[in-house]
């Protein structure tokens, strides 16, 4: 089939990379690419963070989990798998998406900092989207899809001349197709250069005060925020200010760590992931948006199923 994928963010890409692997002929129209996309600012730490429904997000985090540990093998996509700790301020149950994770264990007493009583091990995957991003645009092209800028101020528009039209438009799904249900949710993080930190942490006890600290190869990034309903892409200094003051209490030798940029997304929250295909005057469209904070973690999971769905659409 000749379908076109609207998005170059890292759904729009796996969607894209695994369509063209099934034999269509796909071509993808993004408004922005790479660094300018929301994938480029993640943590991209494997975490089924601010997604919805549970039994849905559960299996497509399995899915990229499963994915992502193959890359990790591969030096050249910036995926790597990190053992990490979740800490909470009081006893916690397991979390909901346990059964998307091979192995998950209580943390130690000798492994709480001061002022913790519980938390999770696991090792997962990170991707450092500098890198995988390239990556995964150099695959998708390999794959014989043709990329180019563009925005649609209409999605009939974007059905002329191809079979199907799959919907990775994101928070830009809003304008697309009207979608109310969408809100941006603004993260800020702080990245800092490499100093030695192998193991992610991650707090969230105060959803107004989050903290994580995610190891790459040559960065750290720190967060974060999660403001409903802010777009500004501005940096704030006070925020940042707070981000590196939190993140120093989980891991003190951030003090000394060199600050080497600050970066500002807007995640697409929304009540449930909307992956569905429908059936418009114009032709049929698979929609795949909403992934909140989460978009790397339900990206190749998530494209197994548009996958799927376009298919079924013969």
């Amino acid at each position: 089939m000749r379908v076109r994928v609207l998005g170059a963010g890292v759904v729009g890409l796996t969607s894209a990379l695994r369509l063209a692997r099934d034999g269509h002929h796909v071509d993808l129209v993004a408004a922005r690419m790479g660094d300018d996309t929301t994938s480029a600012v993640a943590a991209a730490l494997w975490y089924p963070y601010r997604a919805y429904p549970a039994a849905d997000v559960t299996r497509w985090s399995a899915s990229s989990y499963a994915t992502l540990r193959g890359l990790a093998d591969d030096p050249r996509t910036g995926v790597r798998m990190r053992l990490g700790r979740e800490l909470f301020r009081r006893p916690a149950p397991e979390p909901w998406w346990r059964d998307a994770v091979p192995e998950l264990a209580r943390a130690t007493a000798a492994r709480l900092p001061t002022g913790y009583a519980d938390g999770f091990e696991l090792t997962v995957p990170v991707a450092d989207m500098a890198v995988h991003l390239p990556w995964l645009l150099g695959e998708v092209i390999a794959a014989g899809v043709a990329v180019r800028s563009g925005r649609f101020e209409k999605l009939a528009d974007a059905l002329v001349g191809v079979d199907v039209v799959v919907n990775c438009t994101g928070l830009g799904a809003r304008e697309l197709v009207g979608d109310a249900h969408l809100t941006p949710v603004r993260g800020q993080v702080v990245v800092v250069a490499q100093f030695g930190l192998r193991e992610w942490v991650i707090d969230q006890s105060d959803p107004e005060q989050l903290r994580y600290v995610v190891p790459r190869e040559d960065t750290v990034l720190l967060g974060g925020t999660a403001d409903d309903g802010d777009e500004d892409l501005t940096v704030r200094a006070d925020t940042a200010s707070g981000i590196l003051d939190r993140c120093a209490d989980l891991v003190p030798a951030l003090r000394d760590a060199r600050v080497l940029g600050h970066r500002v997304g807007l995640r697409p929250g929304r009540p449930s992931v909307r992956l569905e295909a429908e059936v418009t005057d114009r032709g049929p469209v698979v929609h795949c948006y909403g992934h909140g904070g989460a978009g790397v973690t339900l990206s190749y999971g998530c494209a197994e199923d548009v996958a799927h769905l376009v298919s079924g659409l013969r």
